[in-house]
């Protein structure tokens, strides 16, 4: 009888749940997104198929699927699975899986795996607890976190564990979750109710079945899900940007670093990331700013476009938006130059138009017995031995020795 009213309760538990929790995928066939690891032929794949899975992390940002990605991979094996999150578990809870997961191993010969939410909660001890269990095999843990593993996983533990690192899901990945969870709330929704709704999820699938969920809840029964709905769930004003806004808003983030307007360059940065524009894309874009606009007027420009750029990865949003403004602001500060684009294009164009001269002999390779028989690499001097010497030489084809292509300004050259 308690075990009938304990099966009632868990169907109305899961009935009642959040429409994320109600749309966890049940076998990796019905994860989304993360194709490079549960696509066809991808190592999370064929290890779960050929059953060879050993303990892994997930790492990645929050909202990615790594719950889901875990009870997937649970589905897809014949293996018990238990799940702890390290914020409420404490070393006795560990120990209680271990001993059941010996007993079940024992008794029936079934394996365990154990998903540890937020693993880098877990203290040294804590994890090292865990060492054990999983170097004999007596479980298998999965471990997630959006922490860095390398910073807060102990090193024996993460040395005895796969990495695999999750990735933001991409707009047809929400799209899909989005279309899932319509069907599973019985509703439709208008195209611009939808596409309001995959522009602010961030790569993040918890928070748009979480807003999605809040808009059904907010449109009538018989109704379709509206903008206005969507607006109300996300407690923010649709902000149009269509194709046009998309190529027209980038070009003028870009044109206001150019001319050093720092205060227009975070404007339209707000602009896009508000709109929900990807922000890898305005990463990639301020790195080739650094590179194309800046140069070597200041060589530490494209460090800090790169530095940005990981820690959109490593933090995510809406963290990183500190990291890419700040990125913006000292390249809209920086001094500008354009002689590295310029001579890189021109030596292309060159290259392009048939400017192919030989290469001089005494810059030819002479790493073999017998290249000075032939002449490679006779005459060559290098400027580590003799920099007069070596600034007597032509590096170029004997054809092309008058041209020039990187023709910095004063404030492009490097000062030693």
């Amino acid at each position: 009888m308690s075990d009938l009213f304990s099966s009632a309760a868990e169907q109305q538990l899961k009935s009642q749940a959040p429409l994320a929790a109600r749309l966890r995928p049940r076998t990796i066939d019905e994860v989304v997104g993360q194709r490079h690891l549960v696509g066809d032929d991808a190592p999370l794949r064929r290890l779960v198929e050929t059953d060879r899975l050993t303990s892994a992390i997930f790492w990645g940002p929050p909202g990615t699927g790594k719950t889901s990605l875990a009870l997937a991979v649970a589905g897809s094996t014949d293996r018990a699975f238990e799940q702890l999150s390290a914020v409420t578990a404490g070393v006795a809870d560990v120990r209680g899986v271990i001993q059941r997961a010996l007993q079940r191993l024992g008794e029936r010969g079934i394996g365990t795996i154990l998903f540890l939410d937020e693993i880098h909660r877990f203290s040294k001890s804590q994890q090292d607890a865990l060492l054990p269990a999983v170097e004999n095999g007596t479980v298998t843990l999965i471990g997630a976190t959006t922490e860095n593993p390398f910073f807060e996983v102990n090193a024996p533990l993460r040395s005895r564990s796969t990495l695999f690192r999750l990735e933001p899901l991409g707009r047809d990945d929400i799209a899909a979750l989005v279309e899932r969870g319509l069907s599973a709330e019985g509703k439709t929704a208008d195209a611009d109710a939808v596409t309001l709704l995959i522009d602010r999820a961030g790569g993040d699938g918890r928070q748009v079945l979480t807003a999605l969920e809040v808009a059904c809840a907010l449109s009538p029964p018989s109704q379709r899900v509206e903008v206005r709905h969507v607006e109300s769930a996300l407690g923010t004003s649709a902000l149009r940007y269509g194709r046009d806004d998309h190529y027209d808003v980038v070009s003028a983030f870009i044109k206001s670093m150019r001319a050093s307007q720092c205060d227009a360059a975070v404007y339209w940065l707000a602009r896009m990331l508000t709109a929900g524009e990807d922000a890898r894309f305005i990463a990639r874009r301020m790195v080739i700013f650094a590179s194309e606009d800046v140069g070597m007027a200041d060589p530490t420009a494209l460090n800090v476009a790169v530095a940005a750029a990981s820690a959109l990865d490593l933090v995510g949003l809406p963290e990183a938006q500190l990291n890419l403004a700040q990125a913006a602001v000292y390249l809209a500060s920086a001094p500008k130059g354009h002689a590295v684009a310029a001579a890189i294009w021109g030596a292309m164009s060159d290259v392009r138009d048939g400017a192919v001269g030989e290469v001089p002999p005494h810059l030819r390779d002479a790493h073999y017995s017998s290249a000075s028989s032939v002449g490679h690499g006779v005459g060559y001097v290098s400027p580590h031995d003799d920099e007069v010497g070596s600034s007597k030489l032509s590096f170029l084809p004997e054809e092309l020795q008058a041209r020039r292509w990187y023709l910095p300004k004063a404030h492009e050259t490097r000062k030693e």
